[in-house]
């Protein structure tokens, strides 16, 4: 393999945003390779102490009768601090949740970062819900871990959850929304082992339009077979859809 003129290491920073070749200034790294991690690593600590603003989503979303819910951790503090708060509905929320049956539902969920939610859900939510499936009400879901989505499609008697979530921030991306789908979910009895995940989906990783051809998939998939997760496949999805939906 020939090596490409110039700078062999900034090569190869250019074909990734992991932190290479850093280089040195005696035992320590450059001023400038210094100040960028840090500046990384204040924007993650940003993203996940950020509030999400749920009444520009709820808004954008007005012609779809959005319900606004509340998981049992009370403020941001404290569903960092208790992960088990962020799985469970508050009391009250659970009141505004009206049964379907429905073929599925989409949660719309802060998690670890409400950045990335504000700027990709309503839109990706807006493709899903053109799907041929019968539809809950989309839920804007505060201080919401993924198995919030379990108890949310329990109570509206949903087939499907597909929750989209603001993914826990790294030091090379901060705004990344993750999609877990899951069949059937059951509170409580439900494991990450029965769920589909479709992650990085942001500006520079993967695009809304991708994102949505394998949810969409993933969801056509585990309606036909009745199961999500480690018994579906991603690639079994995408090789169903027609000629004219393929990458």
């Amino acid at each position: 393999m020939m090596r490409p003129s110039g700078d062999f290491w900034e090569y190869l920073r250019a074909a990734t945003p992991a932190r290479i070749a850093l280089g040195r200034a005696g035992n320590g790294l450059p001023t400038s390779r210094l100040l960028e991690f840090e500046l990384a690593h204040a924007r993650a600590r940003d993203a996940v102490s950020a509030d999400l603003d749920s009444a520009a989503l709820l808004a954008e979303l007005a012609a779809f009768q959005p319900v606004l819910v509340h998981s049992a951790a009370p403020d941001r503090a404290i569903f960092l601090q208790r992960p088990d708060l962020g799985r469970r509905l508050a009391e009250d929320s659970l009141r505004r949740l009206a049964p379907g049956p429905y073929g599925a539902t989409i949660i719309i969920a802060d998690g670890l970062s409400a950045s990335a939610i504000q700027a990709q859900a309503v839109p990706l939510c807006k493709t899903l819900l053109q799907a041929n499936f019968s539809f809950a009400p989309p839920v804007v879901a505060l201080q919401a871990r993924v198995a919030l989505g379990d108890e949310i499609a329990a109570r509206q008697r949903a087939a499907l959850a597909i929750i989209l979530i603001g993914e826990r921030p790294g030091l090379s991306a901060c705004d990344s929304m993750g999609a877990y789908i899951t069949f059937d979910p059951k509170p409580g009895v439900t494991r990450d082992a029965n769920r589909n995940c479709v992650s990085n989906i942001r500006d520079q990783g993967l695009s809304l339009k991708e994102a949505s051809r394998r949810i969409l998939a993933i969801m056509e998939l585990a309606r036909m077979i009745g199961k999500s997760g480690t018994c579906l496949k991603e690639d079994d999805a995408l090789a169903r859809l027609p000629p004219s939906q393929t990458a």
